[in-house]
Parts: structure tokens; sequence; C-alpha cells
């Protein structure tokens, strides 16, 4: 039994924010149809690591899926889709703002036809607002939330994250809403309209660095990887690379300091309160660092743990993924898809009774494209037709 099992979403999402919300929820049971343009599908089928033809890029987002191919712009293509909105939960876009009420089927339309309705809409600005038509993606939510400002060194240029984090964001936040707005629908009957935006998703997890400024009016600035608020707390180097050290109140401090033979230090009054070492930062960093660069990395690490002071390795992308307690945690997962075995990650939350499932790869484009005219009554000859003027 899966948690979403009776659930049908009609996923008209492409490139990351969108796919990555159907992802979640079809991989707790939901049936998601990925409806995508009958010529190229989702731009990602098409984009990074391309082998025999096939998007692990796609792969790694659109697994569980069903694919639909639809021409929104042609009337078979609304009919079709007008069907499989009476008899489904949620429909779930990332289009600009005003695109679906284009066709015909924004939320106050669908309601209609459909009272039980969930409709996601996921944006780059939000549903409206001086900058709802302006073009969004990820590099642009980081910039204008003020995400980057933040994000660097204070002596170079702001940077944006390795991944696009406000896609991944925003997709949890559209899944959270959904899943919302279906438990709601259980007392009232009724669905409803959710809403997210990329630079909503960065503004919410600006956390205490928003603190600082409504309190005191101070505008945060880049800290590399220092912690803005506590000390020490950093990268600091080991004789064969860096480490992650990152203790996190006075108890911690204190087992910091006698682990590294620096008891002295938590005595010293430059060094007694969080408040006086984020004062004296810079000398005490500099004594942190004398010790740590004396023993290679794993030392430390084995140590410092055994100590009770948070710390860790900087991995890459190919030892996080090898890692023993990420393998451990089953966060990497194999899928055969049509063209061969492939790797995907795994599933982030673990439920007890009705956990995440790898049900099936992810869809050739226009796969079920077939069966699914053929569930809501439309024969053989009718899904002829459609192909024939280009509908599906």
């Amino acid at each position: 039994m899966t948690a979403l099992g009776n659930i049908k979403i009609l996923d008209l999402t492409r490139f990351v924010a969108g796919p990555f919300c159907t992802q979640l929820l079809a991989d707790m049971g939901a049936e998601v149809i990925k409806i995508e343009s009958p010529e190229r599908g989702d731009e990602t089928r098409h984009q990074g690591a391309v082998v025999k033809g096939e998007s692990w890029y796609f792969v790694g987002l659109n697994r569980n899926k069903k694919s639909l191919t639809l021409d929104l712009k042609s009337p078979e293509g609304k009919e079709i889709f007008r069907r499989l909105a009476r008899e489904t939960d949620v429909v779930v876009e990332n289009f600009r703002p005003g695109v679906m009420r284009n066709f015909g089927f924004d939320y106050e339309n669908l309601s209609k036809i459909n009272p039980r309705l969930v409709y996601c809409g996921i944006s780059g600005f939000g549903k409206d607002g001086p900058y709802s038509l302006r073009p969004a993606f990820d590099f642009i939510a980081q910039g204008l939330s003020g995400f980057m400002s933040i994000t660097g060194f204070p002596d170079r240029e702001p940077v944006r994250t390795g991944i696009p984090i406000s896609d991944s964001v925003a997709g949890i936040y559209a899944a959270f809403g959904i899943l919302a707005a279906i438990v709601a629908r259980e007392k009232t009957g009724r669905g409803q309209e959710v809403q997210t935006s990329l630079v909503d998703a960065m503004v919410s997890i600006l956390s205490y660095l928003s603190a600082e400024y409504f309190a005191l009016g101070k505008i945060p600035r880049r800290g590399g990887n220092e912690h803005p608020v506590l000390c020490p707390y950093g990268t600091f180097p080991a004789a064969d690379g860096h480490i992650n050290i990152a203790p996190s109140g006075e108890h911690m401090w204190e087992r910091l300091a006698q682990a590294l033979g620096l008891g002295e230090l938590a005595r010293d009054p430059r060094f007694k309160t969080n408040a006086d070492r984020l004062k004296n930062r810079e000398e005490l960093n500099r004594r942190v660092a004398e010790i740590t660069s004396r023993k290679p990395m794993a030392e430390w690490i084995e140590f410092l743990n055994k100590e009770g002071v948070p710390c860790g390795p900087i991995n890459n992308i190919a030892q996080a993924l090898e890692d023993p307690q990420i393998r451990h945690q089953k966060m990497v997962l194999t899928v055969d898809q049509p063209t061969g075995t492939m790797r995907i990650l795994g599933f982030p939350v673990k439920l007890s009774e009705t956990p995440a499932e790898l049900q099936r790869p992810a869809p050739k484009l226009g796969e079920h494209t077939r069966e699914i005219l053929a569930r809501i009554g439309f024969g053989e000859k009718e899904a002829e037709e459609f192909k024939r003027k280009g509908a599906v």
C-alpha cells in the first residue's frame, strides 16, 4: 500500500521545480500523468547527459510517471484535457501566469467542471504583482530574493548555489501545499488553488538573517564558510585537505577547545562568550587552524566526533554518493530504463507503513497516450484521428 495511491495528478510542468514536485508525489504512490507537447516534450529530455538518446537529467526527475502527449492549443487536445480534468484530483503547472487562462484551463474554469480539483501553479515571481509576467529561472530568483547577496566570500562577487535551489525548494513547497489542500478537501468537499513561486521559496528560507534585518536594521553580508552568529564555526585546514567544524553553543565550544588542547582559550576573556569570540574571530580561527592543520582529515573527523564535536568532510559528488551512510539510507537507486540500467537519487522521506516506492521508470515521450485515451472513453479510431491532426 502507498500513501497517495488514490490520488490522480495531471502534470503540465517541465524543467525542474514542477517535475520535482510531482515526482515527490508519484514516489508516494500518486498516479501522475505527465502531459507533454507532441513535438519535443519536456526540454530536459534533450539536456544534460544524453546517452543512447535518453537524458539522465530527465530520468532523475520523472520516475514513477506516465507520459501523455497533448496539444492544448488544438480543439481535440482541449477536449481530451477537459475529460481528464473531470476525473482528476490535482492539476500542477509551471507556465508563466496567464498561459493556462489563455488555454481556458485556469483554476476558475477547471473548478467549474470539477469542484474538488486542487490546482497548483508554480511561477517565478507569483501569480500576480509587478514582476509576475517576467521570465524567471532559478538564477534570477536567487538574485532577487537576497539569497545570492549572502552566498560566497566577502571579497568576491555574489555566487549562486551549485544546484537550482529555488526550483527544489519551490517544488517541495508545492507538494506540501497540494497535500494540505487535499487534507482540507476532506473537511470542505471542495478543492482550492495552491500557488508558490521560486522567489517566495527563497525569501522564506532567509531564516535568522532576515531576523538580523528586522530586529536591528542590519544588512547581512557574505561570510564565506563562517557562521554569521556563531564562532568558531567553519572550514578549517587539515594536513591533507579541509574539514567542516560546527560547534553550536558554549558546551560544544568547550568540548572543541579541550579536544584541540586549547583549554586555556575557553577561559580567555577574549573568547569566553560567543559574542566575545565573534569580536575576536580572526585570532580564534587562526589558533584553531594551527592545530587542525597538523593531522589528516580522517583522523580529525573520527576523533572530534568521538569527542562530541560536530564535524565532517567536504565530499565531492562521487564521494558523497558512495558514502556508507548515504548508501545505508538508500539515497542511490537503480532503475531499468529502455536504454539500460541507470542510477538515480533515492527517497528523502521514509514512511514506516506506506513507504515511497520505485514503481515504474521515467516514461518515453507519449508512452501511455493510447492507454490514457482508452481509459477516458476514446477508441482506437479516435486516437488515430487525434494523432493525424497532431493533437497527440
